[in-house]
C-alpha cells in the first residue's frame, strides 16, 4: 500500500476530491532592503528572481524566487514566466514595503523573539559540510553551527532581515527525532 499520511489525532486519511491539484506554492518574508536582501538569496543561496511585480498605489514590491534547475524551461515572456511563477512549489516571497530601507531603526519581528510566532524556512543541502564552508566564506551570521546544540547535522543561519533558516543534509536525517 503507497504512503498516504503519518496519524495523529486531528489528520485527515482521506485527500478530499476538491483539493486534487492544491499547491503550496509560496511564502512570504518582509524584508527591509531589497539591494541586500536579493544580494543574500541569489548569491549566498543561489536563487533565481522569477517575477518581481510592483505596486505603486500601495507603495510595496513582491520578488518571486526560486531554485530553477538548469534543465527547467522557464517561460520568457511576462504573463506566461507570472502564471508559471505562481503554479510551482517551494516559492519564497520577499515583500518590500517602499521606504523600510531609509528608516535605520525600523525593523521586522523574526518570529523567534518573544512573542514566539514564525519560526523559520528550510534549505536541504546536498553536502552540509560544503555548505557550512560556503557560508563561513560569506561572513553568514549563525543562530546554531551543526555542531552545536543538542540537534547535531543541522543549522540555522540568519538573513539579512534576521530571518532564521535552517539548512540540512537529508542524509543525515535519518534517525531524527527517533527515540
Amino acid at each position: 500500500m503507497p504512503f498516504t499520511t503519518e496519524v495523529y489525532p486531528g489528520v485527515n486519511t482521506v485527500v478530499p476530491e476538491e483539493t486534487l491539484g492544491f499547491t503550496l506554492n509560496h511564502t512570504m518574508l518582509r524584508i527591509i532592503d531589497p539591494e541586500v536582501s536579493l544580494a543574500f538569496y541569489s548569491k549566498v543561496l543561489g536563487m533565481r528572481v522569477l517575477r518581481k511585480l510592483d505596486f505603486p498605489e500601495m507603495k510595496f514590491s513582491l520578488y518571486f524566487l526560486a531554485k530553477v534547475d538548469k534543465s527547467e524551461n522557464v517561460p520568457e515572456e511576462i504573463g506566461a514566466r507570472t502564471q508559471w511563477t505562481f503554479s510551482q512549489r517551494g516559492i519564497l516571497e520577499l515583500t518590500h514595503n517602499w521606504g523600510t530601507e531609509d528608516d535605520p531603526s525600523f525593523k521586522y519581528h523574526d518570529g523567534n523573539a518573544d512573542p514566539k510566532g514564525f519560526g523559520h524556512i528550510c534549505f536541504s543541502v546536498p553536502d552540509l559540510a560544503e555548505a557550512i564552508r560556503w557560508f563561513d566564506a560569506n561572513n553568514v551570521q549563525y543562530v546554531k553551527r551543526p555542531e552545536q546544540g543538542k540537534m547535531k547535522d543541522v543549522a540555522f543561519i540568519k538573513d539579512p532581515d534576521g530571518y532564521w533558516i535552517e539548512i540540512v543534509q537529508a542524509s543525515l536525517l535519518t534517525q531524527l527525532g527517533r527515540a
